[in-house]
């Protein structure tokens, strides 16, 4: 069964079992938690295990694939998979612990290192954007597309470091939270184009590079590669996403611009 032959119900599964992965999300706010650290990988709360456990049970039961998440020890026998979900059950846990609304549930299905479907879920909105490989993109069951524009998504920490500073003069900044919810946003034509100059996970842009692509947008490395995901260091190296021409004109000045410091963690890689 490739991408083409998903069929709807498939994808409005997996959309179900986002939004029920953001119900539990929901209800942990309402009920309190507690807040741990994974040290660099930053905090985790109840909210992130109890979603990624509702979705390990559900998502292999709709399509039979491998697995790689966040919140689920790596094995290493996904690597000879041909088909694999790769899952953030909660991207933007720092949003979520303070209460700004741009935290999201991000999940991939990949076929042989490509993206095939994505659905991105926001808890705090009741939003959900979702798609299969050739599209289109539904937003809460209506199509979008990328559009062009000069709004430049960019990470909350990222602008505190100084990363968007450069990209000022020629770009509406707009401050967001979790890069899988800029990746949404960018393919329901909200936003233009957004940028992560540094490393990525792959369960953090898997399921929204795979809606820009099915929105008619653009989505590569910093360094102008296609996005290939189950690799065995499940990182990225950065990612540009926009619509054609904002696309383009970010590549553009990340050219001039460079990479973060925080690319280094590829050396010898």
């Amino acid at each position: 069964m490739t991408a083409p032959d998903l069929p709807h119900s498939v994808l409005e599964a997996v959309a179900d079992a986002a939004r029920r992965a953001g119900d539990a999300i929901r209800r942990v706010r309402a009920e309190g938690f507690e807040v741990l650290s994974k040290g660099d990988a930053g905090p985790v709360t109840r909210a992130d295990r109890e979603a990624d456990a509702l979705l390990r049970g559900a998502l292999p039961r709709i399509v039979p694939a491998a697995w790689l998440s966040e919140e689920t020890a790596d094995d290493p026998a996904r690597l000879s998979a041909s088909r694999v979900w790769i899952v953030d059950p909660l991207d933007g846990t720092k949003e979520f612990v303070e209460g700004v609304p741009h935290y999201a549930v991000s999940i991939g299905l990949v076929e042989e290192g490509a993206p095939i479907l994505g659905v991105v879920h926001n808890p705090a909105t009741g939003t959900t954007v979702a798609a299969v490989r050739g599209g289109p993109v539904l937003r809460d069951g209506a199509p979008v597309r990328c559009a062009e524009g000069r709004r430049l998504g960019a990470s909350r920490s990222e602008i505190r470091r100084g990363e968007f500073a450069p990209f000022v003069a020629d770009w509406g900044i707009e401050p967001l939270g979790s890069i899988a919810w800029k990746l949404a946003l960018v393919a329901c034509g909200e936003i233009a184009a957004t940028v992560s100059r540094g490393p990525k996970h792959e369960w953090d842009v898997c399921g929204g590079a795979a809606l820009v692509l099915a929105a008619g947008g653009r989505v590569e490395d910093c360094f102008g590669a296609a996005l290939a995901f189950n690799r065995e260091f499940p990182k990225t190296k950065g990612v540009v996403a926009g619509a054609p021409e904002a696309f383009a004109r970010l590549r553009a000045r990340l050219a001039e611009v460079g990479v973060s410091d925080r690319m280094d963690e590829f050396r010898g890689r």
